[in-house]
C-alpha cells in the first residue's frame, strides 16, 4: 500500500474536518431529512432530496478523510537535521534567473497544497526539481511554454 506524505500541519487539518463533519455536519443533514419526511411526498420534495444529496456528500467526504489519514506518512519537518538541502516540509526561496523574481514556496503533501498560500506539492513541476537540492544550486523547471532556471536562495524548516 502506498503511503501518501503529509505535514504534521495537514493532518491536523484533515482531523479537524474529519471531526466537523461527523460531529455537526453529519447530525445537521441527519435533522433536516427527518424534518423533510414529516412534509409527506417524498417523491416531489426538493427539500429531502437536497438534505440527501448532501448527505451523501458527507459520507463520501468522510470516508475519503479516513482512507487519506490512513494511508498518511507525517512527517515533521522540525524532527529533521537541518542540513541545508531541500526536503519534504521544508521551505524554499527561489530566484528566477532571467527575471530575477523572488518566490518563497513550502513543499506539502497534495492535500495540502495552496498556491495563494505559496504551499505547492511533492508532486509539482517545481517540488521535484527543487527535492534533494540545496542552497545557491540552480535548478531547470519545465513548463508548458518550455523551461525555467531558478536558483534556490534560502532553505528553512520551518
Amino acid at each position: 500500500m502506498q503511503k501518501y506524505p503529509m505535514t504534521v500541519e495537514g493532518e491536523a487539518a484533515l482531523r479537524g474536518e474529519l471531526q466537523r463533519l461527523k460531529t455537526v455536519d453529519r447530525p445537521r443533514v441527519i435533522a433536516s431529512i427527518a424534518e423533510a419526511r414529516e412534509h409527506g411526498d417524498l417523491k416531489e420534495n426538493a427539500e429531502y432530496h437536497a438534505a440527501r444529496e448532501q448527505q451523501g456528500f458527507i459520507e463520501g467526504r468522510i470516508q475519503d478523510i479516513e482512507g487519506k489519514l490512513s494511508n498518511a506518512q507525517v512527517i515533521d519537518i522540525k524532527t529533521i537535521p537541518h542540513t541545508g538541502k531541500v526536503l519534504f516540509g521544508t521551505t524554499v526561496r527561489i530566484i528566477n534567473v532571467d527575471t530575477d523574481a523572488e518566490v518563497e514556496y513550502r513543499i506539502v503533501g497534495e492535500d495540502e497544497a495552496d498556491i495563494k498560500a505559496n504551499r505547492i506539492s511533492i508532486s509539482s513541476p517545481i517540488a521535484r526539481a527543487l527535492i534533494g537540492k540545496e542552497e545557491g544550486d540552480a535548478v531547470t523547471v519545465k513548463i508548458p511554454s518550455g523551461t525555467v532556471e531558478y536558483e534556490i536562495d534560502e532553505v528553512k524548516h520551518v
